[in-house]
This record gives structure tokens, C-alpha cells and sequence, in this order.
């Protein structure tokens, strides 16, 4: 309604203006600038009254609007996706971690155990190594009072002994005189000196030596030997 009241107003200055009588070249130029002015009013009023509405720019418009909304909402859907995808691959890694984490857990549990083992055996085996030390070292020093040394024999040998069937067999004391018993308990050792050669020999029981096998040994009864079912003894008072 104002607009057309300016509208109105300016047809009427406007009108009034083309009717007065030119007096002279500065009236001349003020109707000029007058009229300036007008169309200027005119076209602003136009503009500023125009209605848009269901003109084909506002079509464009709204359709390039749609097109970019379109846009944003299939990026958005997008990255709805990935931050979905996102998530599943974290809690997919979270669990992984979990898992390798109590299998850690468990094989050093297991590496625990194993080494308190191998500790303990290592341990176990100690305790025999310094037990089997300390007796080696009981029977070192233990020895000398449990051995018996045999004198010196003459080089004459001795008879043999004469089988109820009147048969000769060997006689170890003709071969062989016993040096000295060593050792303690079941670890008995014997030394033989070899009457011919001079030699020693160090014998333990069930060691063979010229086809006689060692049957026993003990401090009191020196070594006794065994062959074909007969038993012969070698002792310090062995002649």
C-alpha cells in the first residue's frame, strides 16, 4: 500500500512538472535531474516489489537446493556407514586384544610353572651332586683305615689245588696277590698285583679276569673268585 502511495505521488509531480511552461535553460536542467531522480524511485520501487514466487529462478533455485541437500544427506548416510564400520572394527580389536592378552597371561603361567620345575630339578640334582662329592670325598679319607695291604710275597708260586678227581685247575694266588681293599660299602674295590709282569690291576665284583669272575669283595675275606663252579678266595694271608 505505501509503495503505491509513493507511486501515486510521483505521476503527480511528475505531471505538474510537464505541464508548467519552460522559462529557462536552469528550469531546463532541474527537469531533467527531476526526472532522473524519478525513474531511479521508480525502478527501486520496482524491485523492491517484485514477487518471485513461481518464477522460474525460484524453480532453479529450489531444485539446485534439493540437489545439494541431496548431496549432504548421501554424504551423511556415507559417513554414518563408515563411523558404523568404525565401531565394529574397535570392539572386533578390542576383543582380539582381549583374547591374546589372557593367552599371554596363560603361557606365562605355564613358562612359570615350567621354570619352578626345571628350578626345583636343577636343585635336586645339586643336592645328589654335592651328596655324591661329600661320599667320594668320605671314601678318600676313609680308606686308608679300611684297607689292608698285603706283604710282599716270594716269587716262589704256590701248588695248585687238587680236585677230588685228582684234576689240576688254576690257582689264582698263583697269578695274582692282593695289593689293599678300598672303598666303603657296595663300592668295594680290590688291587691285584700280577706275580709275573708286576703290574697292577684294579678289580670291582663281577669283573672277569683270566677266566676267573669276581664274586665278592670284602675287607675280611679279601676277593673271592669263581670259575667252572668253583670258588677260590685271594686274601692278605695268601701265600
Amino acid at each position: 500500500m505505501q509503495s503505491k502511495l509513493k507511486l501515486f505521488g510521483l505521476l503527480t509531480v511528475l505531471f505538474t512538472v510537464v505541464t508548467m511552461p519552460v522559462v529557462s535553460y536552469a528550469d531546463d536542467e532541474f527537469e531533467e535531474e527531476f526526472i532522473e531522480e524519478a525513474d531511479d524511485i521508480v525502478g527501486a520501487t520496482s524491485v523492491a516489489d517484485y514477487d518471485v514466487d513461481g518464477t522460474v529462478f525460484q524453480k532453479i533455485t529450489s531444485l539446485e537446493q534439493e540437489k545439494v541437500l541431496m548431496e549432504l544427506e548421501k554424504e551423511r548416510a556415507q559417513l554414518d556407514l563408515d563411523l558404523d564400520r568404525l565401531a565394529a572394527e574397535k570392539i572386533k580389536l578390542q576383543m582380539e586384544m582381549d583374547t591374546l592378552s589372557g593367552r599371554a597371561e596363560q603361557e606365562q603361567q605355564i613358562l612359570q610353572n615350567e621354570k619352578a620345575k626345571l628350578e626345583a630339578e636343577a636343585a635336586r640334582i645339586e643336592a645328589e651332586k654335592n651328596a655324591l662329592i661329600a661320599a667320594a670325598a668320605a671314601d678318600v679319607y676313609e680308606a686308608p683305615t679300611q684297607s689292608y695291604v698285603a706283604p710282599k710275597k716270594s716269587a716262589t708260586p704256590k701248588k695248585k689245588v687238587v680236585k677230588e678227581e685228582n684234576e689240576e685247575q688254576e690257582d689264582i694266588s698263583t697269578m695274582y696277590k692282593l695289593v689293599n681293599v678300598m672303598g666303603a660299602g657296595n663300592q668295594l674295590q680290590a688291587t691285584l698285583s700280577d706275580l709275573e709282569t708286576g703290574q697292577t690291576k684294579r678289580v670291582t665284583v663281577g669283573k672277569k679276569i683270566n677266566g676267573f669272575v669276581v664274586k665278592s669283595i670284602s675287607l675280611e675275606d679279601g676277593v673271592v673268585f669263581s670259575k667252572d663252579g668253583e670258588t677260590q678266595n685271594l686274601n692278605i694271608s695268601s701265600r
